[in-house]
């Protein structure tokens, strides 16, 4: 038995797998698939786990109602194994204040994969409606499992994490066509390409040329590489005159982040490490013109601590402006009980002055607030954050004035995973300031998929992307992607470096996601006419 034989038997047993047998089938090719994303960026392997998932729809048409069941089973399946891997790290959150909220580890650590896997299983299950009998079905697959993607992104306020197409960013060149179509567009490319090897199986019975589908899809990668290198060579890495960065990444374990008792020790360890010498021709601070601090880096309201305020005047030197996460008290009469607080950025002066000011505005559920707050609040819940009434959602995305440096565009931990909502075409930044605290993931894989989903953000829009993280990883980004300076995960350090220049927007910055909307919506009228066209199997 040749190669070609053994492949066609192998699709041919997970056709017609059912039962458990087709459930660990679906499981397992999952969990593989997980290994596409940072840091194993592995994407090869679903040119394996991908064209599982076709020979799974295929032999779902032997069940009842037309096999949309079945394949929806076998999606819900796939996107548990996917996602369970993938997102294990969550888990680690759980367990900072253990006495607390240990018992709700496994909830979170299998309860938000199986949500998110129904978002799979209702795009196995799109794809199963409209199943063409012929090679064009990993066209269906495609655009069904990104509009499944792209719900996944925008239901209940949306987690877009580990979309398939963060697969296709890893070499640097392959991403660039985010520039044009962004994630979803790359979503849909990633499911085409990885399902294509499905149709080898066909032969003669179905398919006159079944290697012709994976040739397209190979040749369809080899042009995105190129188009990719040519682009970055078009684009070297520029810099923006006379703005000096520091970031300061200060590896706070979480319990101290958040104890007001620490106060001291908090800040002593900022002003220290902000002002430490990074090489022999370092004088600190006075390097920099702009110092940054990561996300919600205080136990305490900043601005209503006088003492930390000096102490931050004290600090910079005049030319020098700080960039800080910081938790914000609302506006309340005095003497009112502050019970409810904004996640913010501040901009702060050499005199310590608060020149901007910028209030989340995309909070994380259960993390910075519950849903149904004040219900779930009764039965004796609280988030990870512990804010009683939740964390204050702000009201518009706008950029920060800077300085004698171009504005910047604010993103707070993970609004950077947010595809299109980073930039107003009418408030147009010159770079993306990302403030994250990924500290509540230990040393795993999340921050490595924060990292890799901020980077295509810089990508998407043609911006530069400076990232301060707790525990890191932080890192200085231009706008093709490139990383310029980075500071490695669970490190104490500072991280010098200059500020690279914006680009002209992008397609995508200029259309959004209307470019890959235009690419589903044919590729749906193509399946369903070839379905039209031939006897449906």
């Amino acid at each position: 038995m040749n190669a070609a034989e053994k492949l066609r038997a192998l699709g041919l047993a997970i056709i017609l797998a059912w039962g458990w047998k087709r459930a660990a089938i679906a499981l397992f090719a999952g969990a593989l698939s997980a290994l596409a994303m940072a840091p194993f960026n592995a994407w090869p392997v679903l040119f394996v786990t991908f064209p599982v998932a076709v020979w799974l729809i295929d032999g779902a048409g032997a069940g009842r109602w037309r096999g949309v069941p079945a394949a929806a089973m076998s999606g819900f399946w796939f996107g548990l194994g996917y996602f369970v891997p993938g997102l294990y790290w969550i888990g680690y959150a759980f367990l900072v204040d253990a006495s607390t909220f240990a018992w709700l580890m496994p909830f979170a650590v299998l309860g938000l994969p199986a949500y998110l896997a129904l978002f799979t299983a209702s795009g196995f299950a799109l794809a199963r409606l409209i199943w063409p009998a012929d090679a064009s079905r990993v066209i269906a697959l495609a655009a069904s499992i990104t509009i499944g993607e792209w719900l996944r992104g925008h239901v209940l306020t949306g987690f877009p994490w580990n979309a398939f197409g963060y697969a296709l960013t890893e070499p640097l060149a392959l991403a660039q066509t985010a520039s044009l179509i962004g994630l979803w567009g790359l979503t849909f490319l990633a499911v085409a390409i990885f399902a294509s090897p499905a149709v080898v199986i066909d032969g003669a019975w179905r398919e006159r040329k079944p290697w012709l589908a994976p040739a397209t899809a190979l040749a369809l990668l080899v042009a995105m590489g190129m188009f990719g290198g040519i682009r970055l060579k078009l684009h070297p890495t520029a810099m923006v005159a006379d703005v000096k960065l520091r970031i300061m990444q200060p590896n706070l374990q979480q319990d101290v982040k958040f104890n007001y008792s620490a106060k001291a020790e908090v800040m002593h360890k900022y002003l220290t490490l902000s002002d430490r010498a990074a090489g022999p021709e370092s004088t600190g601070v006075r390097d920099a013109s702009i110092l940054i601090w990561p996300e919600s880096a205080f136990p305490f309201f900043l601005t209503r601590e006088a003492d930390a305020m000096a102490q931050i005047a004290d600090l910079l030197p005049k030319g020098t402006v700080l960039i800080t996460g910081s938790v914000r008290a609302p506006d309340l009469p005095p003497g009112t009980r502050i019970t409810r607080a904004y996640n913010s950025i501040y901009v702060i002066d050499h005199d310590g002055s608060v020149l901007s000011v910028y209030d989340k505005l995309h909070l994380v559920p259960f993390g910075e607030f519950l849903p149904f707050q004040d219900w779930m609040e009764r039965l004796g819940l609280v988030q990870l954050t512990r804010v009683q009434g939740g964390f204050i959602a702000g009201t518009r995305r706008r950029t920060l004035a800077v300085p004698n440096a171009p504005p910047a565009l604010p993103l707070i931990c993970y609004e950077a995973i947010f595809p299109g909502d980073v930039a107003a075409s009418d408030d147009r930044p010159g770079w993306i300031v990302n403030l994250t605290n990924d500290g509540w993931f230990g040393i795993s894989t999340g921050p490595y998929q924060h990292l890799q989903q901020a980077r295509l953000r810089a990508i998407e829009e043609g911006l530069p992307l400076v990232r301060a993280a707790n525990t890191g990883i932080s890192a200085v980004i231009d706008p093709v992607g490139r990383v310029v300076a980075q500071l490695g995960l669970g490190i104490e350090g500072v991280l010098d470096s200059r500020l690279p220049s914006a680009i002209a927007p992008t397609i995508y910055a200029r259309a959004g996601d209307v470019p890959a909307a235009i690419m589903i919506a044919a590729a749906l009228l193509f399946v369903i006419r070839r379905r039209a066209a031939k006897r449906t199997w």
